[in-house]
Protein backbone atom coordinates (compact mmCIF):
# COMPACT_ATOMS: atom_id res chain seq x y z
CA UNK A 1 0.00 0.00 0.00
CA UNK A 2 1.28 3.46 -0.94
CA UNK A 3 2.39 5.65 1.94
CA UNK A 4 0.81 8.99 2.74
CA UNK A 5 2.45 12.29 1.82
CA UNK A 6 2.25 15.10 4.41
CA UNK A 7 3.68 18.59 3.96
CA UNK A 8 4.33 21.40 6.46
CA UNK A 9 3.97 25.02 5.40
CA UNK A 10 4.08 28.50 6.90
CA UNK A 11 5.98 31.78 6.87
CA UNK A 12 9.40 31.86 8.48
CA UNK A 13 8.91 32.00 12.25
CA UNK A 14 5.45 30.40 12.21
CA UNK A 15 6.84 27.38 14.08
CA UNK A 16 6.20 24.61 11.57
CA UNK A 17 9.58 22.87 11.83
CA UNK A 18 9.29 22.51 15.61
CA UNK A 19 6.27 20.21 15.17
CA UNK A 20 7.84 17.82 12.66
CA UNK A 21 9.07 15.40 15.35
CA UNK A 22 5.66 15.25 17.04
CA UNK A 23 3.95 14.46 13.73
CA UNK A 24 6.49 11.76 12.87
CA UNK A 25 6.16 10.13 16.29
CA UNK A 26 2.36 10.16 16.10
CA UNK A 27 2.50 8.28 12.81
CA UNK A 28 5.09 5.80 14.11
CA UNK A 29 2.83 5.02 17.06
CA UNK A 30 0.28 3.74 14.56
CA UNK A 31 2.83 1.31 13.20
CA UNK A 32 3.93 3.08 10.04
CA UNK A 33 7.44 3.73 8.80
CA UNK A 34 8.16 7.47 8.48
CA UNK A 35 10.63 9.40 6.37
CA UNK A 36 11.21 13.12 6.97
CA UNK A 37 12.75 15.53 4.49
CA UNK A 38 12.85 19.19 3.53
CA UNK A 39 12.67 21.59 0.61
CA UNK A 40 14.69 22.73 -1.06
CA UNK A 41 16.93 19.73 -0.46
CA UNK A 42 16.40 16.10 0.42
CA UNK A 43 18.67 14.63 -2.28
CA UNK A 44 22.39 15.24 -2.99
CA UNK A 45 21.88 17.57 -5.95
CA UNK A 46 18.87 19.22 -4.30
CA UNK A 47 20.98 20.07 -1.25
CA UNK A 48 23.55 21.79 -3.48
CA UNK A 49 20.78 23.79 -5.13
CA UNK A 50 19.43 24.64 -1.66
CA UNK A 51 22.65 26.46 -0.81
CA UNK A 52 22.34 28.56 -3.96
CA UNK A 53 18.64 29.23 -3.46
CA UNK A 54 18.96 30.36 0.14
CA UNK A 55 22.05 32.50 -0.23
CA UNK A 56 22.57 33.68 -3.81
CA UNK A 57 20.84 36.71 -5.27
CA UNK A 58 18.94 35.81 -8.46
CA UNK A 59 16.02 36.78 -10.64
CA UNK A 60 12.56 35.50 -9.55
CA UNK A 61 12.25 33.34 -12.69
CA UNK A 62 15.64 31.76 -12.03
CA UNK A 63 14.67 31.16 -8.42
CA UNK A 64 11.46 29.33 -9.26
CA UNK A 65 13.14 27.22 -11.97
CA UNK A 66 15.84 26.13 -9.54
CA UNK A 67 13.19 25.37 -6.90
CA UNK A 68 11.43 22.99 -9.24
CA UNK A 69 14.72 21.46 -10.40
CA UNK A 70 15.56 20.65 -6.78
CA UNK A 71 11.99 19.38 -6.23
CA UNK A 72 12.09 17.08 -9.24
CA UNK A 73 15.40 15.56 -8.17
CA UNK A 74 14.15 14.91 -4.64
CA UNK A 75 10.87 13.42 -5.89
CA UNK A 76 12.66 10.88 -8.07
CA UNK A 77 15.48 10.13 -5.63
CA UNK A 78 13.71 10.02 -2.26
CA UNK A 79 10.00 10.88 -1.99
CA UNK A 80 8.46 8.64 -4.65
CA UNK A 81 10.55 5.55 -3.77
CA UNK A 82 9.62 5.95 -0.09
CA UNK A 83 5.90 6.31 -0.84
CA UNK A 84 5.98 3.27 -3.12
CA UNK A 85 7.52 1.22 -0.27
CA UNK A 86 4.56 2.16 1.92
CA UNK A 87 6.53 4.70 3.96
CA UNK A 88 4.78 7.86 5.10
CA UNK A 89 6.71 10.96 3.98
CA UNK A 90 6.73 14.26 5.85
CA UNK A 91 8.23 17.15 3.90
CA UNK A 92 9.09 20.54 5.41
CA UNK A 93 7.79 22.75 2.55
CA UNK A 94 6.60 21.79 -0.93
CA UNK A 95 4.95 23.57 -3.87
CA UNK A 96 2.57 25.60 -1.69
CA UNK A 97 5.73 27.40 -0.56
CA UNK A 98 6.50 28.31 -4.15
CA UNK A 99 3.06 29.82 -4.63
CA UNK A 100 3.44 31.72 -1.35
CA UNK A 101 7.04 32.94 -1.60
CA UNK A 102 7.68 33.26 -5.33
CA UNK A 103 4.14 34.26 -6.43
CA UNK A 104 2.92 36.00 -3.28
CA UNK A 105 6.20 37.46 -2.05
CA UNK A 106 8.10 38.01 -5.31
CA UNK A 107 5.06 38.71 -7.51
CA UNK A 108 5.70 35.97 -10.07
CA UNK A 109 2.60 35.08 -12.16
CA UNK A 110 0.91 31.94 -10.85
CA UNK A 111 0.49 30.60 -14.37
CA UNK A 112 4.24 29.97 -14.65
CA UNK A 113 4.26 27.96 -11.44
CA UNK A 114 1.19 26.00 -12.51
CA UNK A 115 2.97 24.88 -15.69
CA UNK A 116 6.01 23.74 -13.71
CA UNK A 117 3.84 22.04 -11.10
CA UNK A 118 2.04 19.95 -13.73
CA UNK A 119 5.31 19.07 -15.42
CA UNK A 120 7.24 18.15 -12.28
CA UNK A 121 4.61 16.52 -10.08
CA UNK A 122 1.13 16.78 -11.56
CA UNK A 123 0.67 13.15 -10.53
CA UNK A 124 1.76 13.67 -6.93
CA UNK A 125 0.07 16.06 -4.53
CA UNK A 126 0.15 15.91 -0.72
CA UNK A 127 -2.51 13.90 1.07
CA UNK A 128 -2.47 16.44 3.90
CA UNK A 129 -0.85 19.83 4.40
CA UNK A 130 -0.48 21.63 7.71
CA UNK A 131 -0.31 25.40 7.28
CA UNK A 132 1.12 26.83 10.50
CA UNK A 133 -0.18 30.38 10.76
CA UNK A 134 0.75 33.12 13.20
CA UNK A 135 0.46 36.92 13.24
CA UNK A 136 3.42 38.61 11.58
CA UNK A 137 4.56 40.19 14.83
CA UNK A 138 4.73 36.78 16.53
CA UNK A 139 6.53 35.14 13.60
CA UNK A 140 9.07 37.95 13.29
CA UNK A 141 9.82 37.89 17.01
CA UNK A 142 10.43 34.14 16.91
CA UNK A 143 12.61 34.46 13.83
CA UNK A 144 14.77 37.17 15.33
CA UNK A 145 15.29 35.18 18.54
CA UNK A 146 15.96 31.80 16.96
CA UNK A 147 18.00 32.48 13.82
CA UNK A 148 21.72 33.23 14.22
CA UNK A 149 22.57 33.26 10.50
CA UNK A 150 19.41 34.17 8.55
CA UNK A 151 19.17 33.21 4.87
CA UNK A 152 18.01 35.64 2.18
CA UNK A 153 14.33 34.82 2.72
CA UNK A 154 14.55 35.23 6.49
CA UNK A 155 16.14 38.66 5.95
CA UNK A 156 13.13 39.92 3.98
CA UNK A 157 11.02 42.77 5.39
CA UNK A 158 7.58 42.52 7.02
CA UNK A 159 5.82 43.63 3.81
CA UNK A 160 7.23 40.61 1.98
CA UNK A 161 6.03 38.21 4.70
CA UNK A 162 2.60 39.83 4.76
CA UNK A 163 2.24 39.00 1.05
CA UNK A 164 3.53 35.45 1.65
CA UNK A 165 1.07 34.90 4.48
CA UNK A 166 -1.83 36.22 2.39
CA UNK A 167 -0.89 33.88 -0.46
CA UNK A 168 -0.79 30.93 1.93
CA UNK A 169 -4.23 31.71 3.31
CA UNK A 170 -5.62 32.05 -0.22
CA UNK A 171 -4.24 28.60 -1.02
CA UNK A 172 -5.89 27.22 2.09
CA UNK A 173 -9.20 28.69 0.97
CA UNK A 174 -8.81 27.06 -2.45
CA UNK A 175 -7.92 23.62 -1.08
CA UNK A 176 -9.67 23.28 2.31
CA UNK A 177 -9.83 19.48 2.15
CA UNK A 178 -6.05 19.21 1.90
CA UNK A 179 -4.71 22.28 3.67
CA UNK A 180 -5.47 22.54 7.39
CA UNK A 181 -4.70 25.93 8.94
CA UNK A 182 -3.19 25.56 12.41
CA UNK A 183 -3.06 28.62 14.67
CA UNK A 184 0.53 28.34 15.86
CA UNK A 185 0.34 31.32 18.21
CA UNK A 186 -1.40 29.09 20.80
CA UNK A 187 0.10 26.78 23.43
CA UNK A 188 2.06 23.72 22.37
CA UNK A 189 -0.61 21.45 23.84
CA UNK A 190 -3.42 23.10 21.88
CA UNK A 191 -1.48 22.90 18.62
CA UNK A 192 -0.55 19.26 19.11
CA UNK A 193 -4.15 18.37 19.93
CA UNK A 194 -5.20 19.75 16.53
CA UNK A 195 -2.36 17.95 14.75
CA UNK A 196 -3.25 14.65 16.44
CA UNK A 197 -6.89 15.01 15.41
CA UNK A 198 -6.07 15.61 11.74
CA UNK A 199 -3.49 12.81 11.68
CA UNK A 200 -5.85 10.31 13.29
CA UNK A 201 -8.48 11.13 10.68
CA UNK A 202 -5.97 10.54 7.89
Amino acid sequence: MRGKFITLEGIDGAGKSSHLTFIAERIKQRGYEVFTTREPGGAPLSEKLRTMLLHEKMQPDTEVLLMFAARREQLLETIQPALERGTWVICDRYTDSTYAYQCGGRGLPEGRVQVLEQWVHGHLQPDLTFLFDAPLTVARERLEKGTANPDKFEREQSEFFAKVRDAYLRRAGQYPQRIKVVDSSRTLQAIQADLASYLDAL
